[in-house]
């Protein structure tokens, strides 16, 4: 098992430069047909956009193994939100992989009466799922580096106070207190790259579902625009493995 987890993770690029490609045919997809582009173009970056698609699935062969290893690793998490979070979204992740090796073997033709469709829905639904863990996730992480950096500031406003401070100092008001909620928000973003990659690629990627499953429509050029953004920073943190989010 150890030895299939790591020739997958060979793979990973691969499958991500391959989903970049996609996702970009996709918004040219788009494009083209906003713009009045020639029929028969536009039937080649369909007919490219599937066979890339078809690709990836033959790529993803066998992932469900990674996915079940990586929430045998979760499960021993200390904290127990990470570890409720991570651990289901892993198990997400391998039954909609199981699902896209069915839909791929339908696709193939190795299995002939299989209701496409459906295998498509209920892959698309585990995806979801696995994407509102790892966004819960993503999101109780920042809480608790926001929370941490309060402690830090106060603790030094604390050990330094101003000599002509008044006693009691009146509360800031609401757009005071926001806008400094966001600057300690974009502070910790910034200080925390591989955070701030992993929620903008989960943010980007939960449209795709969403829109696939019509629970929130948002047309081809966008579901393009998020697909590829989301794969060009998946492929940033293969390339640079410090940005990926540990655990």
């Amino acid at each position: 098992m150890d030895s299939w987890v790591r020739f997958n993770g060979q793979s990973q690029a691969k499958e991500r430069v391959i989903r970049a490609a996609q996702y970009a045919c996709t918004l040219l997809g788009y494009t083209l047909q906003k713009g009045g582009g020639a029929a028969e173009l536009l039937q080649t970056v369909r007919q490219l956009e599937a066979h890339m698609s078809l690709t990836r699935k033959l790529l993803r062969l066998g992932n469900s193994v990674e996915a079940l290893q990586a929430a045998k690793r979760a499960i021993h998490l200390s904290d127990s939100v990470l570890r409720l979070c991570l651990t289901i979204s892993h198990l997400n992740r391998a039954m909609y992989f199981a699902c896209d090796n069915v839909l791929w073997a339908g696709k193939t033709g190795l299995i002939s009466s299989l209701d496409q469709q459906k295998w498509s829905q209920r892959s698309f639904r585990y995806y979801l799922f696995a994407l509102i863990l790892n966004l819960t996730r993503d999101l109780y992480e920042l809480r608790l580096l926001v929370e941490g950096e309060e402690r830090y500031r106060a603790s030094k406003l604390s050990a330094s106070p101003s000599p002509d401070a008044p006693l009691g100092p009146p509360s800031p008001s609401l757009p005071t207190r926001l806008h400094t909620q966001l600057r300690l928000l974009a502070t910790v973003l910034y200080s925390n790259p591989p955070l701030l990659l992993d929620l903008l690629k989960n943010s980007c990627d939960v449209f795709i579902p969403l829109d696939r499953l019509g629970i929130y429509p948002t047309g081809s050029g966008f579901v393009g625009a998020c697909g590829l953004t989301s794969s060009v920073l998946s492929i940033l943190t293969i390339v640079q493995p410090w940005l990926k989010l540990k655990p």
